[in-house]
């Protein structure tokens, strides 16, 4: 079984400490909500400081393995153990990579069922000068709960009467976010980043990493999970995972009618302005359009539109770069894959500088 206890995260510790130099006057001025109060209302944060890993145990001279044990708490859907990395770099920023690996809905499950190992790779590879976060400390979250990172239910689907899909998506992801959080308190900015199910990933850690680090610049990639979905999917698996939370429930539009999630992403950029959001996608995507039954005209008409929106609304704050292929992810496996005269390399690299070059492109 895992450990389980109580940790104290960052952001109570700030609560506590400003308790005690509040303002009692009456022209006292009302602070305003933090960002994402809303989700953290409905119980988005529900599991921060409730698990600790079981076991954690040195891989090498940098790479740190924390495993949770089996039972109660953070596990992979099938049943297997879960668990996390974390990786000492040399500089004072943090890289947040959520990996990918399908999703388990009501109709079809083709998830992965065990983490994939942490390679040295693409954006993830240390001592390599040409990658922009290659000195960041590292935490590695493998995907294998089936969930985009969100369930939170056991699920008996082959009604024997005994459980066989264990969705615990908000468990795994709050207890690695704890732990990275917990080895890496103060850094200068946070590079959330993530492929395939990670790159929809990113967007349900946001708010939990936001109240982990309350002040610190959040760069968030996004990598072939841009959110274009079939009408009525979304709604279909938020309710098969009992997911929710990750989804205000002010904003009716957040899943649009058409299935996207292009209101959701609006709302996650109004909500924090310490946030920059970059989408890496392919307009005939094999894995998302293929896989999901979305007509690949309709997919590429609705992800060029969804990147106009939310450039439109937020230029200063939002860029995209979109290849017309079929490809699915590349900051890992096809780092320096060209698209509209630059790399996908090169791109990543120039949001982090805040390089005039860091702009929208697409073929």
């Amino acid at each position: 079984m895992y450990l389980k206890q109580r940790l104290i995260p960052p952001w109570l510790v700030l609560s506590i400490l400003m308790a005690g130099c509040s303002d009692d006057s009456d022209d006292a001025a009302v602070p305003a909500a933090p960002p994402f109060q809303e989700l953290y209302d409905q119980g988005v944060d529900r599991y921060l400081g409730v698990f600790t890993p079981m076991t954690s145990e040195f891989e090498d001279g940098t790479v740190t393995r924390h495993s949770f044990g089996s039972g109660d708490g953070p596990l992979c859907f099938t049943g297997n153990e879960f668990w996390m990395s974390t990786r000492d770099g040399e500089s004072e920023e943090l890289m947040i990579f959520l990996q990918g690996g399908g999703a388990c809905g009501p109709t079809s499950c083709s998830a992965v069922n065990i983490g994939l190992p942490l390679f040295n790779v693409g954006i993830l590879e240390a001592g390599n000068p040409a990658n922009p976060a290659t000195d960041f400390d590292l935490g590695y979250v493998p995907y294998c709960d089936g969930t985009l990172f969100t369930g939170d239910q056991d699920i008996d689907s082959d009604e024997d009467g005994i459980n066989d899909r264990f969705f615990r998506g908000i468990q795994n992801l709050s207890a690695s976010l704890d732990v990275i959080a917990n080895t890496y308190p103060a850094p200068s900015r946070i590079l959330l980043t993530g492929n395939s199910a990670g790159g929809f990933g990113v967007h349900y850690a946001l708010p939990l990493v936001r109240k982990l680090y309350p002040e610190v610049p959040i760069e968030l990639v996004n990598d072939s999970g841009v959110g274009i979905q079939q009408p009525g999917s979304q709604e279909s698996l938020v309710e098969y995972w009992n997911s929710a939370a990750f989804l205000p429930a002010s904003c009716s539009t957040c899943i649009g009618e058409d299935g996207n999630l292009t209101d959701y992403h609006k709302y996650q950029l109004a909500e924090d302005d310490n946030v920059r959001m970059g989408f890496i996608s392919s307009t005939m995507d094999e894995v998302i359009a293929g896989r999901s039954g979305i007509d690949v005209a309709v997919f590429e008409a609705e992800l060029i539109e969804a990147v106009a929106e939310l450039e439109e609304a937020y230029p200063d704050r939002f860029r995209s770069l979109i290849s017309d292929t079929v490809e699915h992810t590349y900051i890992i496996k096809q780092f320096d894959f060209g698209i509209a005269g630059t790399t996908v390399r090169q791109w990543v690299t120039d949001m982090l500088n805040f390089s005039d070059e860091w702009v929208s492109a697409s073929e």
